[in-house]
């Protein structure tokens, strides 16, 4: 049963750091049998990229969409921010399925209601 959310806030392109891999990485251990927390992932700026379908990293390389669509289907929330996606030409249909446009307010409600706040 989980009783704590932890909400995780990227900043970070998709690629070129491993900042955003390192995230997805963390939001998948914090909801293992191990840990069970509730996680909530936040979108902001150029980490939007993150939540685009259809990505098609090079061989080798670990990819984005699929962890964050693996981690939807187990229970993540994951909003994207409104206005960062829209000023990057995305809109909702663009998005894996189960991330939702967001806003300052929703985000702000995620943090008032989570047990920790981490941002990458």
């Amino acid at each position: 049963m989980v009783t704590k959310t932890m909400t995780i806030i990227i900043n970070d392109a998709p690629y070129g750091a491993e900042r955003a891999w390192n995230a997805l990485r963390l939001a998948s251990a914090s909801i293992s049998a191990a840990v069970k927390l509730g996680v909530n992932i936040f979108l902001l700026g150029d980490a939007v990229h993150l939540s685009k379908k259809g990505q098609n990293p090079p061989g080798g390389y670990y990819n984005l969409e699929k962890m964050l669509a693996d981690l939807i289907k187990n229970g993540v929330k994951v909003q994207v921010c409104g206005t960062c996606a829209k000023a990057r030409g995305l809109s909702q249909e663009d998005l894996v399925e189960g991330a939702e446009l967001g806003t300052m307010m929703g985000l702000a409600k995620w943090v008032e209601e989570s047990h920790t706040v981490i941002s990458f």
